[in-house]
C-alpha cells in the first residue's frame, strides 16, 4: 500500500457545482467547468435528475464567492 497523503488535494481554478442523488445527505461529486456559461449549462442538465449545489468560483485555492446557493428541481 503506502503512506497516505498528508496534504488535502488541490482543486483547479474554475467554476464548481456539486451533484448528488435526490434526497441524499451524503456529499456528492464536485464538477468543474472553465466558464460560468458552461457551469450554467451543466446545472440545467443535471438538475433534471439530481440535486445540484452551486459551490462557486475558485481562484488560487480561494473561493471567490463564499455563498453556497442551492438549486433544486
Amino acid at each position: 500500500m503506502g503512506r497516505p497523503p498528508t496534504r488535502p488535494a488541490r482543486l483547479k481554478d474554475g467554476f464548481y457545482i456539486e451533484v448528488r442523488n435526490e434526497g441524499s445527505k451524503a456529499n456528492g461529486i464536485k464538477i468543474r467547468r472553465d466558464t460560468k456559461e458552461e457551469m450554467l449549462m451543466a446545472i440545467e442538465d443535471y438538475s433534471r435528475i439530481k440535486d445540484v449545489v452551486v459551490l462557486g468560483e475558485l481562484k488560487n485555492d480561494k473561493w471567490v464567492d463564499d455563498k453556497k446557493k442551492k438549486k433544486s428541481k
